[in-house]
This record gives C-alpha cells, sequence and structure tokens, in this order.
C-alpha cells in the first residue's frame, strides 16, 4: 500500500508517539531522527531513520505526501513550513503534535488538504485534544471551499471563495440556491445558519427581492438570460461560487469506428444547446456492444467518465416511444442511447430525447438521487 502521509519526529519522546501512531493510522511512513533513534531500525515503507536538519527533509515530504504530522512545537512547525507553502489547494495537510500527544492541532489546509478530518482521526486514536480553529468548524456549519466534495462536486472557480467564506462566517445575508445535485451535503453535525436563505432555483432567488452579500450556486445549468424585469445571474451576489454536481448522464450510441472528436464534438454542442455544464457529467451509458468501441473509450478517458454498459435484455426492460427495428438487428434492443441514459440516471423522463448527428445519436438524462422525486430539483 503506498503511504499516503509522514509523520516526522526529532526527539525521544516524540519518536515514540509517532512511531505508535504509525502502527494505528493506516498509510503512515514514520521518519526519526537518527540521534534519537535509540537503535530503532529502517523498516522499508514504515521506519525511516534520517541522520540531518529536518528542514532538508521537509521539502520532499511536501511534495509526496497528503499530510505532514509533526511531532514538535508549533512555533518550529510554522518557521520550518513556512518557506515551502504555495497554495492551499496544493499544499499537504499539516498537523503538529506535542511530544507528550496531549494535543493534536490542524496547522495548514484543514479543509481542502482534509487536516482537519484528519486531526479528529489521530486524536481519537491517541487519546487525545484535538485542536481545530477553522471559523465555519467552530460555528458548527460547513465550508464552502469542501461543498460535496464526497459527491464529486467541482467548482467553476475559487477566486469569489474567500469572499463567499468571509460573508458565511460573519453572520452576513448569503443565498443557497441548489438547482441540482445530491441534497444530504451537509456535513454529520453541522447546521445550515439562520443568516443563509436556500431558493430552489435562481429565478426564485431573482424574484425573491432580496439583496445578499454572497451567493452558492449548485447546479448543472450555465447561466442564462433572465427576464428582462429581473438582474442578471452575475448580479445575485457581489460574490458568487458556483458549484457543478455530478448530475447528468449522457446515453450514447454510434456506428462502428465512430472518432472520439466526432462524439466529443457532438457532445459538446448537445449540452451548449441545453445550457447544461460539461463539468455536471457523472458518465456515459450505452449498450455492452460498445465497450470496445475506440473512440468511446478515448472519449470517457478524456473526461474521466465511466462507461456504464447494459445487456440487450436490460435496454428492452425500457418502454420507448419509438422502438427502432433497425437499431434491434444491429444490437438486439429497441433503442440504445434512450434507455441506457434512463437506466444509468433512474429517471423516467430526459431532458434531451434521441438527438442523432452524423454517425452519433446522443440522449441526456439527470440523475435522481435516493429519496428524491424526479422533478424535485
Amino acid at each position: 500500500m503506498s503511504k499516503r502521509y509522514a509523520a516526522v519526529a526529532i526527539t525521544r519522546s516524540g519518536i515514540e508517539l509517532a512511531v505508535k501512531l504509525g502502527g494505528r493510522l493506516g498509510g503512515t511512513e514514520v521518519f526519526v531522527y537518527a540521534k534519537y533513534s535509540g537503535g530503532l531500525e529502517a523498516r522499508s515503507g514504515e521506519i525511516t531513520v534520517f541522520d540531518g536538519p529536518v528542514r532538508g527533509l521537509l521539502p520532499r515530504l511536501f511534495g509526496s505526501y497528503e499530510a505532514v504530522i509533526l511531532f514538535f512545537s508549533l512555533g518550529a512547525a510554522v518557521r520550518l513550513t513556512a518557506p515551502l507553502l504555495r497554495d492551499k489547494r496544493t499544499d499537504p495537510a499539516v498537523i503538529v503534535i506535542d511530544e507528550r500527544g496531549e494535543h493534536v492541532i490542524s496547522m495548514l489546509s484543514g479543509h481542502l488538504g482534509g487536516a482537519n478530518r484528519l486531526t479528529l482521526e489521530i486524536a481519537e486514536l491517541l487519546g487525545s485534544h484535538p485542536v481545530i480553529t477553522t471559523a465555519s468548524d467552530v460555528q458548527g456549519t460547513f465550508a464552502v471551499d469542501l461543498l460535496g466534495q464526497e459527491y464529486g462536486w467541482r467548482a467553476d472557480s475559487f477566486t469569489p471563495m474567500k469572499g463567499v467564506s468571509a460573508a458565511l462566517v460573519n453572520g452576513e445575508p448569503v443565498a443557497f440556491v441548489q438547482e441540482s445535485g445530491e441534497h444530504d451535503w451537509l456535513p454529520p453535525g453541522a447546521e445550515v445558519p439562520e443568516h443563509v436563505s436556500m431558493f430552489a432555483s435562481r429565478a426564485e432567488l431573482r424574484h425573491s427581492g432580496r439583496s445578499f452579500s454572497a451567493a452558492i450556486v449548485v447546479s448543472d445549468r450555465l447561466a442564462e438570460e433572465p427576464e428582462e424585469d429581473a438582474p442578471a445571474d452575475t448580479a445575485l451576489a457581489e460574490f458568487t461560487v458556483v458549484y457543478r454536481p455530478r448530475s447528468l448522464v449522457l446515453g450514447l450510441g454510434c456506428n462502428r469506428g465512430t472518432s472520439a472528436e466526432e462524439l466529443e464534438a457532438v457532445v459538446l454542442h448537445t449540452l451548449n444547446e441545453l445550457h447544461l455544464s460539461l463539468h455536471s457529467v457523472r458518465n456515459v451509458a450505452t449498450a455492452g456492444i460498445k465497450g470496445d468501441e475506440a473512440g468511446l473509450l478515448a472519449l470517457c478517458a478524456k473526461y474521466s467518465w465511466e462507461l456504464v454498459l447494459y445487456t440487450p435484455e436490460q435496454l428492452n426492460t425500457v418502454e420507448l416511444d419509438h422502438p427502432s427495428e433497425v437499431v434491434f438487428r444491429a444490437t438486439g434492443a429497441y433503442g440504445v442511447c434512450e434507455p441506457a441514459a434512463l437506466l444509468s440516471s433512474g429517471a423516467h423522463s430526459l431532458l434531451q430525447p434521441k438527438l442523432k448527428s452524423g454517425n452519433v445519436t446522443i440522449a441526456v438524462a439527470r440523475i435522481v438521487y435516493p429519496g428524491e422525486k424526479e422533478g424535485q430539483q
């Protein structure tokens, strides 16, 4: 198993504690200072004995591990890591533990790097007190920059993130618009603050007549031209973060040998016509006979989309308005793109019924999540 975490200790007590943590926290490699290692032998992938200043070791660890766990003072950790910091989206989590193991401190990359989550896990393993200072965690609310992370939600831009986060933790009026995506995004134990107002659509927000310091929009829809008497989407708030949930399924069919370029062109054109975001595509669905189609495989690889395959028997369980005898003779199913999209999404209706363009047929469906009624979003 590849190691995800590096634990570094330079004192006898710290080394003893680091080795203990290494045995309890899976995926941890322990780095111990030779002078105080007490003859501890290096074990490949588990313990590394280093002889030299820790300042020379840390740059390599920063670029190789998800988290760096330091068993020495917070002040020393700050001084040693400061020259290594680049960007909150790429810096590893940094956690500091005093050599007696009384406190586990989330020092760096608490949200995006996962330091807060790992701090709680380590504190439980060592029987220590976790120290987390990020405002959203202290207030018991959600972190804007972690929204929907477990579901693969993707922010269009991180530029407005700081302004939205500041408005949220400082009690300013914030609008939360969710048009698609999973609804159980709120972390366990967290609550939506009273100053956050929930809306089911951007149109509902616009017509509320209310003004907000910041807005969070969760939607697979691109911004459309608003009604004449309503302000543009860009004026929803001074700071607006747009998240793209993975809420769309593409049903695709194609002639044998169709190129990835032709498939991609049809997908991009169709989504653009529907005002839907490419970043909200979860997967492609098609007939099992297309599982070795080079162009289809290349398209899915380019966008990291899963290719979901169905047998003719599965596809034929979906009642079609226009079953095709031609498709049946070729595949054993009376349709491919429409039933595949419906089966994969769990929906009963399509955002885009079968559309043929050159060698490609495409259908688009929006995913229906557990406990949700179709059309609820």
